[in-house]
């Protein structure tokens, strides 16, 4: 898009459409270990703070979201592009034309750790855990969430956007609309989480000691999330550049002492091109040859 074409999206610009990913994504995490637990009555209590200290009979869930990075593999340009939304309120016009920049792609990084009154039943816990997130092969599954600059929330075909669509395709009560994948144009959002080795244990233990909480045993998980900025509509057109139009027209004869581009040629005219260059030749033969006609 060039300079101009910028100018134009000036002042149409929408809300941030990812600006909450990141809280939704911690949030669907909470969901997703409190939805599949099934190996006691109580469920266990889910904190963020590592300091907290829990009563002699709580299984704590400790879920502490220490890093945040972007994915230097999988790095976007700046520059604005067409969104991939389609939005028609008028069936007699043509549809809304939206452009944005690329969205972030994201990695955030987990600390999880499990307290129990027993080590035998932390253990238990974080064995349980770790098969638990193993079945979350996306935390938020759901249609693509695009904001208008009216403030509409619409999906990639422009229907309204609704949250109960999220991670219905994987929701064991089978509540919520089922997102059917093989629609034409449908923009699908995906976040991925991943078990990792990112914390050693001396880390670990430095961020146990800054928070003032007991060293636990502990997990690390990474979120991978792309992030949405804002929309602009277009108006005014696009701006085309095209090279330069030559002339269709017969170039007139240029005099014998002019070049085709002009100029005043020095002297006589060039030589033809079938002229060969350098010095004249000469019929010149090696001395090796005249020796062995001689000996001949």
């Amino acid at each position: 898009m060039n300079p101009r074409e910028e100018a134009n999206l000036n002042g149409q610009a929408g809300p941030m459409s990812g600006r909450s990913v990141i809280g939704e994504t911690t949030e669907a995490l909470h969901r997703f270990l409190l939805d599949g637990y099934n190996i006691g009555e109580m469920r266990p209590r889910i904190e963020e703070e590592m300091k907290f200290v829990p009563k002699d009979r709580e299984e704590i869930l400790y879920i502490y979201m220490y890093r945040v990075g972007q994915n230097p593999n999988l790095i976007n340009v700046k520059r604005f592009r067409q969104a991939p939304v389609f939005v028609k309120d008028d069936p007699e016009k043509g549809g809304e034309v939206y452009y944005h920049r690329p969205p972030i792609l994201v990695d955030l990084f987990y600390m999880l750790a499990v307290h129990s009154k027993f080590r035998s039943d932390a253990e238990r816990l974080l064995g349980w855990m770790m098969l638990r997130l193993n079945e979350a092969t996306h935390l938020i599954y759901r249609p693509r969430r695009f904001m208008l600059p009216d403030g509409r929330e619409v999906d990639s075909l422009g229907r309204p956007w609704s949250p109960t669509n999220m991670n219905a395709a994987r929701a064991p009560n089978g509540e919520g609309e089922i997102i059917e994948e093989d629609e034409d144009g449908l923009q699908i959002e995906k976040v991925s989480l991943s078990l990792v080795d990112d914390l050693t244990v001396g880390d670990a233990i430095n961020l146990f000691t800054l928070h003032e909480a007991p060293y636990r045993p502990f997990l690390t998980y990474r979120a991978r999330v792309a992030l949405d900025g804002s929309l602009f509509k277009s108006h005014g057109g696009t701006s085309i550049k095209m090279g330069r139009i030559q002339s269709t027209e017969p170039r007139p004869e240029s005099p014998t002492n002019q070049s085709p581009n002009g100029r005043v040629r020095a002297g006589r005219p060039l030589p033809s091109p079938t002229t060969a260059p350098g010095p004249k030749q000469y019929l010149v033969r090696k001395l090796a040859d005249s020796e062995n006609e001689s000996e001949e």
